[in-house]
């Protein structure tokens, strides 16, 4: 089941077609989705899935790295997303990234696109067997009654 925040999905959606970078933060995984929407001759908007970083000052080293021959942003959005990683399809949030995405012309950024919500969907389905399973998590309580 999703988390039932309120978010304003219009709000999201006009970032999305606005921002040249942004980060996107969810609660069931550690992962950040970075979308950096700047486009050269060479290089297309590029969607990757990314570990947390620290500070915003290490986000920019990172993007620096990921984009070395784009310049630094004048900021980088971050947006909190407070359902599952699916729920971008569902909400039409992911829409938006994609008509953003395809704009640019270079096809392979849409597929690198589409490979990245895979993985992020993975990896959240994988964290969610693993606390069913009990793998690097803790329980409140047993599943076995205790002798009283």
């Amino acid at each position: 089941m999703d988390n039932d925040f309120s978010i304003d999905l219009a709000d999201i959606a006009q970032t999305i077609r606005t921002s040249e970078v942004i980060a996107i933060r969810f609660v069931s995984v550690g992962h950040r989705l970075l979308l950096d929407f700047r486009t050269s001759d060479i290089d297309g908007p590029m969607v990757r899935v990314v570990m947390p970083v620290k500070s915003i000052e290490e986000r920019y080293r990172n993007l620096r790295h990921l984009r070395p021959r784009f310049g630094l942003p004048d900021k980088i959005v971050a947006i909190w997303w407070p359902r599952f990683a699916t729920s971008l399809e569902t909400s039409g949030i992911w829409r938006e990234v994609m008509e953003r995405v395809s704009e640019s012309g270079h096809s392979e950024a849409v597929r690198q696109a589409e490979n990245a919500l895979a993985e992020l969907v993975g990896l959240e389905r994988s964290q969610q067997r693993d606390a069913v399973r009990g793998e690097g998590f803790r329980t409140l309580w047993s599943a076995s009654p205790t002798p009283r």
